[in-house]
């Protein structure tokens, strides 16, 4: 994939989407897809905050370049021409990272790999709102996932041992106030001291999960699937058509088990056109 042009420095006000850019660079070669939605949930992001200052009008304009370039390059990739594809590539991404971070704290297994896969999952859980809004599970995954990565980073700092698995997060309501305060104080570009208790990402190197062959989870939680639009026009489905779609909606979750999403998109696609169209 060619080379984007850089972007100019982070203007103060978009200090909340740093890490999704970096995610979006990350990935670039990794997964260009994942790269795509990380810069358009930025571009959607800062938009909100502020669109009009000299400084961000130019940053987001050359940010929109960058989506431009990116989707000429991607023009043919039905994960970027159809959205319930897309959605359905990013989400299964997050929940494999959130899987393998989640896998290696239940064994006990404490890395800086493991932290950082917990918090680029829930920065990615942040991009699947580009679809529209998180399915209740997706927002539990994302609170949990920063929760663990503040959590076991600060422990490891402090030379304590953590403790596995999912403890402590529903009673700890100071331990929530503390992730929202280190992730708050996040440090720009370039990198300033971070306090004892802010968890940064930005320190560890930024290829450091590049190696890691995420298993299939044993303990994945129910995924929601993404919502399906609803049909125009006067389309009664019968009882048997509900079932059908239930059945393609099965054999794709099946797939992504697998990791063979080309089967997952496949079947989710003839889910959509038979509640869509009432035909398969």
């Amino acid at each position: 994939m060619a080379a984007l042009a850089p972007l100019p420095p982070l203007p103060p006000q978009f200090k909340s989407i740093q890490h999704h850019l970096r995610t979006a660079q990350e990935h670039d070669k990794r997964d260009p897809v994942v790269a795509y939605y990380c810069r358009l949930y930025a571009m959607q992001t800062g938009m909100k905050i502020d669109s009009k200052t000299p400084e961000c009008r130019k940053f987001l304009s050359k940010l929109m370049d960058q989506l431009e370039a990116l989707k000429k390059q991607l023009g043919d990739n039905e994960a970027i021409t159809q959205e319930i594809v897309g959605s359905a590539h990013l989400e299964n991404y997050a929940l494999k990272m959130f899987l393998y971070a989640d896998n290696e704290d239940r064994a006990g297994r404490f890395h800086k790999n493991m932290i950082k896969s917990f918090y680029t999952a829930s920065l990615l859980i942040d991009v699947i709102t580009v679809f529209g809004e998180l399915t209740d599970e997706n927002v539990k995954h994302r609170k949990y996932a920063r929760w663990k990565a503040t959590y076991i980073h600060n422990c490891l700092k402090n030379g304590e041992t953590p403790q596995a698995g999912p403890v402590g997060i529903e009673e700890d309501n100071d331990g929530e106030e503390n992730e929202d305060a280190g992730v708050a104080s996040l440090p720009t570009q370039p990198p300033q001291p971070s306090s004892s208790s802010a968890f940064d990402p930005g320190s560890m190197p930024s290829g450091s999960y590049s190696g890691i062959q995420i298993p299939p989870g044993a303990h994945a939680p129910a995924n929601t699937p993404a919502e399906v639009p609803h049909g125009t026009g006067d389309i009664r489905l019968t009882p048997e058509d509900f079932a059908r779609a239930q059945k393609y909606c099965k054999y794709a979750g099946s797939a992504l088990q697998y990791e063979d999403v080309s089967t997952a998109v496949q079947n989710l696609q003839k889910a959509l056109k038979l509640l869509t169209t009432g035909r398969e």
